[in-house]
């Protein structure tokens, strides 16, 4: 930079001069050195792809007396995936040197627009203008336990400031020979420092004028690396391991089994179970989420793996996972699992240069609650109980029956229950003791907690569905009680008493003797008009009447409250259009088995009873004929 600019960079804006005498007065206490740590960024901004395979060095502890003796500063940094790395730091030169935060300043390239959020203070930074030169020496790379030797990674280096006119940065290498990895974005315009020396062993930074950007550079596997930073004001540098990195995040797919559930995923050092880097999912949507980054320096064997977080009610057998991963690394033979049925997978090592993007795809099976409400009026007699049940096919697969009285429903939910994506499911329900569900309108409403799902919800009574991976859907059934009056309804079965063949087993063939009985019940709660039930029966084309047999008449429980009279409450109409009313029918009886007779009419007297709690009153009429 020039003068003129480190003049205004001290006095605007003064909160940072005010820092960095902070930082200078905390030097001159700095306690013995100890094992510090590598950071990734927080956020790309616009550095490359594999932003995330740096570990940018922590040297909060630097101590510059210590780094200008004549044995300089010895460095640990626990690395994280358990690795160590070692160096000695020797610094020369007479202006002092701080340790701070980035971005060094509002103008700075790395920080303001490329690598962003880098934790800690990682930058090497001059207090004055004046040539400073960095030894980094003696560079190892000690592995975590069971972890393969450390055979290549890279150092890297960065411009940490705006190397502007009359200032420069150059790094040599006895590794391999510099890569420029960044040219990182100016804050404004497009303005860079003159470079030299890209693939040798020594590359350097000419700064010019203007708002500029900077260079990031990396060299492999060096155990020395000189810096040599000439700043006209104030200058930094800063440095960083690159091996690879892996992240890891989550998705969901559809709803949650339970609002409440959450994920955990982690990343593990296989031989030592060590969390090297772990997440949590939060909230009710679907992610992705903060995830789980880790930049590694040796090749330490990886699991990935996913966990119910504290305070879920679910447990993660209810839930489809699957694990996907994609390297954005060119030319790497590491394997990437694809849609992998998965809740722990061995990933193995990573290669150096490795960008690895994983995420764990979490469906809910598909989950279904049957439950009951009653609409206005609530129950018709108070011991109305329904039962509500899910089956697959003829197995029912969750039931429940209600208690309570009038408008109270008890008892009213199945369970919610986990069933088998693109499988049918019927959602019905039964009457349970003397309940009729005649007496009753029935309605079905779905909700799905997968408020986009594909789903066909069911709208009546009985529902089908077929649920798939992701839905979690509650039905109900709403019966809300019909209005006060009779209503009557009937049902017909068929014996068969001889069939001239078989005694004991006799078929319904020509021939056969067969008795019809016809039942009527009445689920309405009030009684008919007297005198008004009026039963028609059409027989059959190939079925003739035994005129000869008299209809038999049986009260059901409880008893209809009506009287029979065979001899004058029963007529007959012949073929044509059936009859309007009992008057209507006036065709003779006859005797034996009459083939005239095509409609037979049933009058019983009085009034017919209405439904209590304890039933529905019925009757049942019964006559015989013979099949032609």
């Amino acid at each position: 930079m020039q003068v003129v600019t480190a003049f205004l960079r001290w006095n605007a804006p003064p909160f940072r001069l005010l820092a960095l005498l902070l930082l200078a007065l905390a030097a001159l206490w700095t306690s013995p050195v100890q094992a510090q740590s590598c950071s990734g960024a927080g956020a790309q901004g616009t550095a490359p792809p594999s932003w995330q395979t740096y570990c940018w060095l922590d040297f909060t502890n630097y101590n510059d007396a210590t780094a200008k003796s004549a044995s300089g500063q010895n460095f640990a940094f626990t690395l994280s995936d358990g690795a160590t790395l070692s160096f000695n730091l020797r610094t020369t030169g007479s202006p002092g040197i701080l340790s701070i935060t980035a971005p060094s300043w509002g103008g700075a390239a790395v920080g303001n627009t490329a690598f962003l959020n880098i934790p800690n203070r990682p930058i090497l930074y001059q207090q004055a203008g004046g040539t400073t030169v960095f030894t980094i020496s003696g560079i190892t790379i000690t592995p975590p336990p069971g972890s393969p030797a450390v055979t290549a990674y890279m150092f890297v280096a960065a411009d940490a400031e705006s190397t502007n006119d009359g200032e420069s940065l150059s790094w040599n290498t006895n590794g391999g020979a510099w890569t420029i990895l960044d040219q990182v974005n100016p804050i404004s315009g497009n303005n860079y420092p003159t470079i030299s020396g890209t693939n040798t062993q020594t590359f350097t930074e000419t700064g010019v004028p203007g708002t500029v950007g900077g260079y990031i550079v990396g060299s492999t596997s060096p155990t020395t690396v000189t810096t040599t930073m000439v700043g006209s004001g104030l200058q930094g540098v800063m440095f960083a391991v690159r091996f690879a990195s892996i992240r890891l995040n989550k998705q969901i797919v559809g709803a949650r089994v339970n609002s409440a559930d959450q994920f955990r995923f982690d990343i593990r050092a296989t031989a030592t179970s060590t969390v090297l880097a772990t997440g949590t999912t939060s909230g009710t949507g679907n992610g992705p989420f903060t995830a789980a980054a880790v930049s590694l320096a040796s090749g330490v064997p990886l699991t990935l793996s996913e966990s119910m977080a504290p305070g879920s009610v679910s447990s993660l057998s209810q839930y489809s996972s699957r694990l996907t991963c994609s390297n954005t690394a060119t030319g790497s033979s590491t394997p990437m699992p694809n849609n992998v049925a998965t809740t722990s997978f061995n990933f193995g090592a990573l290669q150096f240069g490795d960008a690895v993007q994983c995420s764990f795809i979490n469906a809910a099976f598909p989950h279904v609650r049957l439950q009951k409400a009653l609409g206005t009026g609530g129950r018709l007699f108070a011991t109305d109980q329904f039962t509500m049940n899910i089956a697959q096919g003829s197995t029912v697969i969750a039931t429940t029956t209600t208690t309570g009285t009038g408008t109270t429903v008890t008892n009213g939910a199945t369970a919610l229950t986990q069933v088998n994506a693109a499988s049918a499911y019927t959602m019905a329900e039964a009457a349970s003791g003397t309940t009729a569900l005649v007496q009753y309108n029935a309605a079905m409403g779905c909700t799905n907690a997968w408020a986009t799902s594909s789903t066909s919800l069911p709208t009546s009574v009985p529902g089908n569905i077929t649920p798939q991976l992701g839905d979690v859907i509650t039905c109900t059934i709403t019966n809300t009680r019909r209005s006060n009056n009779a209503t009557l309804a009937s049902t017909k079965v068929s014996t068969v008493l001889s069939d001239g063949v078989s005694a004991s087993n006799p078929k319904a063939i020509p021939g056969a003797v067969v008795r019809y009985t016809i039942g009527v019940s009445n689920s309405g709660t009030l009684t008919t008009d007297a005198n008004s039930v009026f039963v028609l029966d059409a027989l059959p084309p190939n079925f003739t009447y035994n005129a000869s047999s008299a209809p038999l008449f049986t009260q059901g429980s409880p008893t209809s409250g009506l009287t029979f009279n065979a001899a004058t409450d029963v007529r007959f109409a012949g073929a044509g259009a059936p009859p309007a009313n009992f008057a209507a029918c006036t065709l003779p009886a006859g005797t034996g088995f009459n083939l005239a007779i095509r409609y037979v009419c049933f009058r019983p007297q009085g009034a017919m009873a209405g439904a209590t709690a304890a039933g529905q009153p019925s009757f049942t009429i019964s006559f015989q004929g013979r099949i032609e």
